[in-house]
């Protein structure tokens, strides 16, 4: 169990190591053993998936057996964190998961937990998903019925890595202070979320590991991308339809030298606006269809290096 409990994400651990010979005095291999026994032939079917002759892994067969059984769990915290993982993963594409469910996944160690636009998601889901600790990196609880108490579950899950709650109307600027104590953000995604106001921007300042920033159709955030100044690190920004962003607020972006992509889509920006991002090098993608700029602005970005403009004919 601890050969997988304490790999890092992304690290290569083949099959035949993870569940050795030594591994399977574990009781967690007594648990594989034990699910595995009563499996059937339409178990191995539904393992094998597409590709004649292909051979399920132990892995998948644990899997399959778990999905058609499910009732009979109510505990996978003695199961290593790759197994529950794929596991809930599993759950979650069959939209098997719901709150009871659910809480056999507590203190589990997750690493990423992606319930974008699944149904049924509110405050009592995020105790659970809080529960995985310090071994949470992901959560997406987008389109969900989240509230500020919800999110504030998830403060002290100070590893995570990216954050999604796209569509989340009942969150507030209250809500985002969680955010800000999450420093180990890379990628934040708050598509329409009202709480992205100037004084919720206010967040954002301490985020100062953030590589990606979404902040789509947040028309309310006018005034507050002077939080953003100290985001060196910052290389994609979506800002599209955010119509509240004019003139004013571009200048905060000209630190932004890191900045690779930029999206501005239908906010008030004229070349005034486009001039503040003049020294941005490393911008290789900029959208600001649908703005009222002149073929005057090229000249602002001409020392940019080359990159498909999309800019609107006026």
């Amino acid at each position: 169990m601890g050969s997988a409990c304490s790999r890092n994400r992304g690290q290569v651990v083949h099959e035949d190591q993870l569940y050795s010979v030594k591994f399977s005095k574990s009781g967690s291999f007594k648990w594989l053993l034990h699910t595995l026994s009563r499996s059937s032939s339409d178990v191995l079917r539904k393992a094998q998936g597409p590709g004649p002759g292909r051979r399920p892994s132990l892995v998948e067969l644990c899997v399959a057996r778990v999905r058609e059984d499910i009732s009979r769990y109510s505990d996978f915290s003695m199961l290593p964190r790759d197994l529950s993982q794929q596991i809930f993963n599993e759950l979650v594409r069959c939209s098997y998961i719901n709150e009871e469910l659910l809480g056999a996944f507590r203190d589990c160690a997750l690493q990423d937990i992606c319930l974008d636009e699944y149904p049924g998601v509110k405050d009592a889901w995020m105790e659970v998903i809080a529960s995985q600790g310090q071994s949470l990196l992901s959560v997406d609880i987008s389109c969900s019925d989240v509230t500020d108490s919800g999110l504030n579950l998830l403060k002290d899950c100070s590893n995570m890595q990216s954050l999604a709650c796209n569509y989340c109307d009942r969150i507030s600027e209250h809500g985002l202070k969680t955010v800000s104590g999450l420093s180990n953000l890379t990628s934040l995604s708050l598509k329409k979320c009202a709480a992205v106001t100037a004084e919720g921007a206010k967040a954002f300042a301490k985020l100062v590991n953030l590589v990606n920033l979404d902040l789509e159709r947040c028309p309310k955030i006018h005034g507050g991308l002077v939080h953003l100044k100290g985001l060196r690190k910052l290389e994609t920004l979506n800002m599209r339809y955010c119509n509240g962003i004019t003139d004013s607020d571009m200048k905060y972006l000209s630190d932004f030298t890191s900045l690779r992509e930029l999206q501005l889509s239908c906010c008030k920006i004229s070349d005034c606006g486009v001039s503040y991002l003049r020294g941005l090098s490393k911008l290789s993608h900029l959208n600001l269809e649908g703005c009222a700029v002149t073929a005057a602005c090229l000249e602002a970005i001409s020392g940019f290096t080359s990159f498909p403009y999309r800019a609107p004919c006026c």
